[in-house]
């Protein structure tokens, strides 16, 4: 059975998502369709990137990945389907696939040219579903596209680095729904310049030295629990995706605040790296 997975910003108020998947069961009522999220903040193509990065792999090889943002097509925001690490990604070409690009090379890039025979102000209903539906029958994306070799990068992706002042120059490019900051410094990067050194992460009001694998690395259970210094812990450590994030330790944004809040920090806001 295919599976296609939908990550747009369509919200959960809206017709649209319930739109799209009735399209999808009409063309194809044998697949299985799977909400990775819809709520990805509007027109926001990084966090997008961070969220189809680190969900598509949980699934098999062939899936299908509609991804519906900034989805409107102009003269510079055509719309391709590409083939990566086995899996089929649709969207626009405005960058949302460039961090998967950049660990990953696709296999195949096409420019989708079906619009000629669809007419729509929708296009993840009407192109997006008509590509995935072509794709999971078993069709090459030569028939519903013309093959390119570029796609367009987002800005900012990649931290600075400055081997001469041993420095990382990172910016916060995602913020969870418990406020947890995750920024796009990755290990491999901070190993790679560090190479063992002692360090400290800046974050505005925040700062660290240490860095752990787990969110409960910050607690010392040898210590008992009505004694423990627990509620609003800060912890800096490398999520589940190998980023360095910055959390508060079982944070809650309505209540006792989060990482963003507390440390007062935004997108795009800056988080340094300085080696000894």
């Amino acid at each position: 059975m295919p599976i296609i997975t939908l990550t747009t910003d369509f919200g959960e108020k809206d017709h649209y998502a319930g739109a799209v998947k009735g399209a999808i069961y009409t063309e194809l009522a044998d697949v299985k369709i799977v909400d990775i999220s819809h709520s990805v903040s509007p027109f926001h193509i990084t966090e997008a990137a961070y969220i189809i990065q680190n969900a598509y792999n949980s699934f098999p090889p062939g899936t299908i990945h509609i991804i519906g943002i900034d989805s409107e097509l102009n003269p510079e925001n055509k719309h391709i389907a590409v083939l990566l690490d086995g899996h089929y990604f649709i969207c626009a070409n405005n960058g949302i696939i460039s961090m998967l690009a950049n660990e990953i090379n696709p296999e195949k890039i096409v420019e989708i040219n079906i619009h000629n025979k669809i007419v729509t102000n929708f296009p993840v209903l009407d192109v997006f579903v008509k590509v995935a539906c072509h794709i999971a029958r078993g069709g090459t994306l030569e028939i519903i596209g013309k093959k390119i070799e570029t796609i367009k990068q987002i800005t900012g992706v990649k931290p600075a680095i400055n081997i001469e002042n041993g420095q990382i120059i990172g910016t916060v490019i995602y913020i969870d729904n418990y406020g947890n900051v995750i920024s796009n410094i990755t290990r491999a990067t901070f190993e790679d310049v560090g190479k063992g050194r002692d360090f400290k992460v800046t974050a505005r009001r925040a700062s660290f030295t240490k860095i752990h694998s787990h969110y409960s690395d910050a607690i010392n259970f040898d210590v008992p629990a009505e004694k423990r210094d627990e509620d609003g812990k800060k912890i800096a450590l490398w999520n589940s995706s190998n980023y360095l994030e910055l959390s508060i330790y079982k944070s809650n944004p309505a209540t006792v605040g989060s990482a963003a809040s507390l440390f007062g920090l935004e997108y795009r806001d800056t988080i340094v790296v300085k080696f000894d």
